[in-house]
């Protein structure tokens, strides 16, 4: 039976939990602090304790008088108190967190222990952090008609130590995450200059970790706000945009299935929050203009050297400190000859950084001043890339062709994008500068990511040439009697690159000269290769083969046997564009792969993984088709001599490649890299329809499954496959497009062949049913992923 209440027995049982006569222990007084902040009952922060005790146990805990400090600043923060009280008390804990926080950057620890900071711990423990977040937003929360004001320097104060606080203590961003309100409130304190970089650091930690996406509509006064940023607070401000407009991370986009998408997609019809930031953004007056510029300014137009060392007093809290801290370091071991010493951040004494004296003001060093603007382009770069992906593609295009994005960046290629690596290259801490997190190679990914981007499908990607690379367009369809592509006689020419060279022709001349163990090479590939993607253009295949680019593939995967699959996959993608159709290409690739053992090596690169190659495998089919059909004495020429046109010729070739493409893949396991495994088998079979071949091909799948001793395995997977295209492709525009335009075959054939496929008809000499022994039938098998 339950005990009766009676007077005391709280008190009693407080006592009881704190230690005789009422005093709490130490040990039992952390865990009821931590329980109540976690529950928002009982015991929640250190201004419910007694000063007596906290002064008594502050020695023996080690909490180097913090919880005392808090006490002082919670009795000097409340409504009407003297604030400038709290600034001297946040001038005393500020020292005793920043070091922790100098240690966590510095160390690169990889568990972060409470026992390894405890005073950013105990500041938390007892109540700092939302004690902070209380005087910060007291203005905003007061009735009086007459609202305290907090001056600038608290405001950096209370900032940085929240900063320090939850890059130290596990679990503090996660809490700011969840209250809307702080991370609202904390962009409005954007508009000040002086607190604008702390704020805004912190809000990319807090965003960082949220569970769901703010919309940037919530924010007051976004146009207005952004609209009183300068350039540096704009490029600092795309830190914050890119985690508001990047779909949140569910795992690699590759990986994560296609059955799952598509259940998401039907759960979530709407546009989602990501979609939704990225259409405010376009809203907002200048803001793609304003990228523009800040993306083709040259390191000479930045702002001067004295606003910046300002900014870099406070620059700790926009990078990793220990990046501020070793980029500085160089500069002034590496360049004494070019300047003095550079000032560092405030917090650091002669002593600490063993370089500068904290007080020496000198000329910014060229090289920081080259790393700071490949910094902000870095952001800068990653928005419009993730815009030029999104709903809104061709109203980005539109204004980013308008506002010479592409010429601008054409300009800064050698000087800025491309520049060449130098002894003194400044790196993100703890890496090399061949590292793919240096600055300097994060540029160039980026930068080929955006050029990959803004080719793709899309007749802006003439931009890339100068006015004289499009007249060689025009010169080689004129040569080849065939008609100019529109796209390329619509092209505005007062808009595209200026100079000798277009942005893809030095694209190429870099892509010629990389190493074989460049991390660059499978984004070069991929960049390439977007230009050529569409409606394949005999013209721009011509551009590139004209180049040497054909040579350059072949040599990379035969002579330098790539062993990189991502490598290895974007050559084929790559190869296959460039040769599909193209009589004069294969003829280029017979000369090149002149001898059996040449072609042998191809061949087992292609073999190695079908996944990466069927592309180029889809490419030779195609072309073969089509090479057949023409009656061209060149043509007949290359087909009788050309090693890789023969060795398709074969049937057997072909239904071994078929054999095998249905075989990688199954529905469970289809992903947006892997589906075109299946598109390529379903290019093998339309062909084979066409020329009335189709039941010879499905006799040859059964016979070689009886090879394998595993009847049925084949056709009732591929069964499946094709009831899962149906459902996947018949819905999607955007796909079927590019199903069409890649293939010259129309969609309608496509549906039809598939639909003929999986005819229920057993006597129908093309339905895989007519192939599938009864015994061994397995076709109605449910695979939706709820």
């Amino acid at each position: 039976m339950a005990a009766a209440a009676v007077p005391g027995a709280g008190r009693e049982r407080r006592a009881a939990a704190w230690g005789w006569g009422g005093r709490p222990c130490s040990g039992n007084i952390l865990d009821q602090l931590r329980q109540g902040q976690v529950t928002g009952q009982g015991l929640a922060r250190g201004a419910q304790i007694t000063e007596a005790f906290l002064k008594e146990r502050d020695k023996q805990a080690k909490w180097n008088g913090i919880p005392l400090l808090l006490q002082k600043l919670y009795v000097n923060s409340q409504p009407n108190s003297d604030f400038s009280k709290c600034q001297s008390i946040l001038k005393e804990i500020s020292p005793l967190l920043s070091m922790e926080a100098m240690v966590f950057v510095t160390e690169e620890r990889k568990f972060s222990q409470e026992s390894t900071f405890p005073n950013t711990y105990t500041f938390d423990l007892f109540g700092g952090v939302d004690l902070l977040v209380e005087i910060l937003m007291r203005p905003t929360l007061t009735t009086q008609k007459k609202k305290q004001k907090i001056s600038d320097d608290l405001t950096k104060d209370c900032l940085s130590i929240l900063y320090n606080t939850c890059i130290c203590t596990d679990g503090v961003t996660k809490r700011l995450a969840e209250r809307n309100d702080f991370v609202l409130f904390l962009f409005t304190l954007m508009t000040n200059r002086k607190t604008f970089l702390q704020t805004a650091t912190l809000i990319e930690d807090i965003l960082g970790v949220k569970k769901e996406m703010i919309r940037l509509e919530d924010i007051p006064n976004l146009a207005t706000l952004v609209s009183s940023f300068d350039q540096q607070q704009l490029a600092n401000f795309c830190r914050i945009l890119a985690v508001t407009i990047s779909e949140l991370d569910t795992g690699s986009d590759d990986k994560h299935t296609l059955l799952a998408k598509n259940a998401h997609q039907k759960k979530n019809l709407g546009p989602t929050c990501a979609e939704i930031n990225q259409a405010t953004l376009l809203n907002i007056p200048g803001f793609i203009e304003r990228l523009c510029k800040l993306a083709t300014r040259k390191v000479s137009e930045s702002t001067g050297t004295s606003s910046f060392l300002q900014e870099l007093e406070e620059w700790y809290t926009w990078l990793d400190n220990a990046l501020v801290l070793d980029a500085l370091m160089r500069v002034a071991n590496e360049e004494p000859e070019h300047s003095s010493p550079v000032i560092f951040p405030s917090y650091y004494s002669s002593d600490e950084s063993g370089v500068a004296n904290t007080s020496s003001r000198t000329q910014l060093p060229q090289s920081m001043k080259i790393m700071h603007e490949i910094m902000y382009k870095l952001e800068v770069l990653y928005v419009l890339c993730v815009l030029l992906m999104g709903r809104q593609r061709n109203q980005v295009h539109k204004m980013i062709a308008e506002f010479k994005l592409i010429p601008g960046l054409n300009n800064l290629f050698d000087k800025l994008i491309w520049r060449k690596h130098s002894t003194s290259t400044l790196v993100l801490h703890g890496h090399n500068q061949n590292c793919d997190c240096s600055p300097d190679i994060t540029l160039k990914i980026q930068f080929l990511r955006l050029l990959q981007s803004f080719s793709d499908h899309h007749e802006n990607k003439y931009l890339l040439l100068n006015s004289q690379e499009l007249n060689e367009l025009s010169a080689i369809s004129l040569k080849a009697n065939i008609p100019e592509v529109d796209a390329v006689v619509n092209t505005d020419r007062s808009l595209v690159c200026d100079g000798k060279r277009g942005l893809l022709t030095r694209l190429l001349q870099v892509m010629k000269k990389e190493p074989t163990e460049s991390s660059f090479r499978f984004w070069q590939a991929r960049a390439v290769e977007s230009f050529l993607r569409g409606a394949t253009s005999y013209a721009d295949q011509m551009f590139l083969l004209k180049r040497g680019l054909l040579e350059h593939i072949l040599y990379c995967i035969v002579d330098s046997e790539c062993k990189s699959r991502d490598v290895l996959q974007s050559y084929f993608d790559l190869l296959g564009e460039l040769m599909k159709f193209n009589i004069d290409a294969f003829k280029r690739f017979n000369k090149y792969i002149n001898t059996d053992e040449k072609f042998q090596v191809f061949l087992n690169q292609i073999n190695s993984s079908l996944v990466d190659s069927n592309m180029l495998v889809r490419c030779i089919t195609l072309s073969l088709d089509r090479f057949e059909s023409q009656s061209d004495m060149k043509v007949v020429h290359v087909l009788s001599e050309c090693r890789l046109l023969s060795y398709m010729y074969q049937m057997n070739n072909r239904t071994t490649f078929l054999f095998r493409l249905i075989n990688i893949i199954h529905v469970q396991t289809l992903t947006q890299e892997n589906v075109s495994c299946l598109n390529t088998s379903l290019v093998i079979l339309m062909l084979a329809r066409r020329k009335d071949k189709l039941p010879g091909y499905l006799n040859a799948l059964q016979k070689m499954e009886y090879d394998e001793k595993y009847p049925g395995f084949i056709l009732n997977n591929f069964h499946s496959l094709l009831r899962f295209w149906q459902q996947h492709y018949l819905h999607k525009d955007k796909d079927s497009t590019c199903l069409e335009n890649s293939s010259c075959i129309s969609f309608t054939y496509w549906k039809e062949t598939v639909s003929i496929l999986l005819s229920p008809d057993r006597t129908s000499p093309c339905a895989l049913v007519s192939y599938i022994e009864e015994p061994y039938m397995d076709i109605d098998r449910n695979f939706t992923e709820e």
